[in-house]
């Protein structure tokens, strides 16, 4: 079962309780230049970093096409691409800081960048040399109001983790604070000394490229850059606020609180400042470290099913999900068995990065649901433009051809089908499908990128877990639920849009009548002879108009019926025959 936290008041202005207004982000959030000598260099070097590509870039991409060597170009934008990745990954793992974070980002920016900057980025690791212990005691000193001997009865020196925004260590909580919670073991959290600083640099000197990059057609026609840049600033700001993540926690526990597969560490809130988080030390079987599960007696095959159900239960039923689920944020923890006879549960950590699916975003996938099952590529874009996918000014009769294209060769096939196709043909048709979205001014909301993440991810673990194992098996029956809902909803509206039908059909010939009588009656004075021809034309317009929509409205409903009462809906299907024959044949009178 999910554990809650335990909120408790501490030192003045150190702790806030779930849902309390954040403290002011750091300056970056503001985008001024720094003004000390070391942000400063760090600034202006990755402003020399991001000015060299961008010269390279213009000199490839727009001078030399305007000569008449695109050509040369085009041949050599693969290896361009592969040097500018590799230099930035240097620059990250030398600089730490967001620039790690970045290289993660771009990596995962599937749908504005080339294949050859995100599979060079894509292993870029989050893992930095520990700050030293003194640095971190003056700042948790600081944040808490007192001597760690005081905030807790030991601590460990040597950090469990250290990455470029913060780094932990296990200490354990003084015996009245412990018989509070419930628990003696925790990890404390503490941001690495001056990161507010380094946020800030970076920040304003991502800001600053943004510009750049706005101000460039080739990339402004496809992108929004200072947009991409904000959504990356939001995140980051959010990761580095613990009292943030100390009420994401809650959260998601809340969510979990009645299922008994899903375990959250409890939050310490007398030792939990913006920059000082305290958790309960869940530590137990990393879920990808397979020789420990079946030590454990525990079969990994087993696992990877019910870390999907979880993770699906997220999406598709709370609308609340870890974003960041990769293989050190989720352990296995054996237990004494559960109603279900399952002797483990799945612990997750560290809560910096959520995601939500709000209720727009889950009408729009439901869309793309319902425009995948049709197999309408038409509809597939225009569900993606009403996610946000695709930006106003998109050209998309590619892409639908495209789409169209796809369900064509795949779009009948079921799962167990889809096994047996030639992974070649998957690649050839993401090889087309990635150069038609990268010619698009496409990009992903913050919300669909997160739940991609999320889904890489999951994909990730469950494969580590069972080779065997098919993500699609998971997902299917949220699919169909999804659909099954929208069914309802197609029911609803296509009623709806019938009986406004009919009230024009029966409101509409009287109308015309009223009219006619008034012009017959002579209470409606007419200065043109040709006016009363043109009102009988009128009736006999509207009538059709009338038989039409009713004979459209009986045929769709004796299809829909006939699936649950074949010969009534035969029988409207065929009754439908009479005010078509009225529609078509009236208009031949005179």
């Amino acid at each position: 079962m999910a554990s809650n936290g335990v909120p408790a008041s501490g030192p003045a202005g150190s702790t806030a309780p779930p849902g309390a207004p954040r403290d002011p982000a750091p300056g970056g959030a503001r985008g001024t230049p720094p003004r000390s000598g070391a942000t400063r260099a760090r600034y202006r070097r990755i402003l020399r970093f991001a000015g060299r590509f961008l010269a390279v870039t213009w000199w490839y991409e727009l001078f030399l096409p305007r000569i008449g060597l695109a050509r040369v170009a085009e041949r050599t934008r693969p290896r361009r691409m592969r040097r500018f990745a590799r230099s930035f990954h240097a620059l990250a793992v030398e600089l730490g800081g967001l620039m790690i974070k970045v290289g993660q980002f771009m990596s995962s920016r599937l749908d504005v960048l080339p294949p050859e900057i995100t599979s060079e980025l894509e292993g870029l690791q989050d893992e930095v040399p520990p700050v030293p212990f003194p640095a971190i005691r003056a700042l948790a000193e600081a944040e808490l109001g007192v001597p760690l001997e005081s905030a807790f009865v030991s601590i460990d020196e040597t950090p469990v983790a250290a990455a470029s925004l913060g780094q932990a260590h296990r200490a354990v909580l003084a015996p009245d604070l412990a018989e509070q919670a419930g628990f003696a073991g925790v990890v404390m959290k503490v941001q690495r000394p001056g990161i507010d600083q380094i946020v800030d640099t970076d920040l304003a000197a991502l800001r600053k490229v943004g510009g750049w990059l706005s101000r460039v057609r080739l990339v402004s026609d496809r992108v929004d850059a200072p947009a991409l840049v904000e959504e990356f600033a939001y995140t980051s700001l959010e990761e580095i606020d613990y009292l943030h993540e100390a009420a994401n926690s809650e959260r998601f526990a809340e969510d979990f609180a009645a299922d008994e597969r899903v375990g959250v560490p409890s939050v310490v809130w007398d030792r939990t400042t913006r920059r000082v988080l305290t958790l309960q030390d869940v530590t137990a079987i990393k879920i990808t470290d397979a020789a420990a599960l079946r030590e454990a007696g525990i079969d990994p095959a087993e696992v990877a099913p019910v870390f999907a159900a979880i993770m699906f239960d997220q999406l598709f039923s709370n609308g609340y999900f870890h974003a960041d689920p990769h293989p050190g944020n989720i352990f296995v923890t054996p237990t004494d068995g559960a109603a279900d006879g399952r002797p483990w549960r799945l612990t997750f950590i560290d809560f910096g990065m959520m995601g939500e699916v709000p209720n727009r975003l889950r009408a729009g996938l439901r869309k793309l649901l319902i425009a995948t099952a049709s197999r309408e590529g038409k509809g597939l874009v225009d569900a993606m433009r009403d996610v946000g996918v695709l930006l106003p000014s998109a050209d998309t009769t590619q892409l639908e051809r495209a789409m169209t294209h796809l369900f064509a060769r795949f779009g009948g096939m079921g799962f167990a089908e889809l096994r047996e196709v030639d992974p070649r043909e998957f690649r050839e048709f993401a090889v087309q499908f990635g150069d038609v979205i990268r010619s698009l001014p496409f990009q992903l909301p913050e919300n669909f990128l997160l739940i991609i993440r999320a889904m890489s991810l999951t994909s990730g673990v469950c494969s580590a877990l069972d080779p065997s194992f098919n993500l699609w098996d998971s997902v299917e029956p949220y699919a169909a639920q999804l659909l099954r809902d929208e069914g309802g909803n197609v029911l609803q509206d296509f009623a709806r849009e019938a009986v406004d039908i009919l009230g024009v059909a029966w409101r509409l010939p009287k109308r015309v009548d009223a009219l006619l009588d008034r012009i017959e009656d002579g209470r409606l004075e007419v200065t043109d002879p040709r006016l009363e021809r043109q009102a009988i034309r009128l009736e006999r317009t509207a009538r059709r108009l009338v038989a039409a929509l009713i004979f459209g409205s009986v045929l769709l409903a004796g299809a829909l019926v006939r699936a649950q009462d074949e010969v009534f809906g035969t029988a409207l299907m065929i009754a439908s025959v009479l005010p078509l024959g009225f529609a078509v044949f009236s208009g031949r009178r005179r």
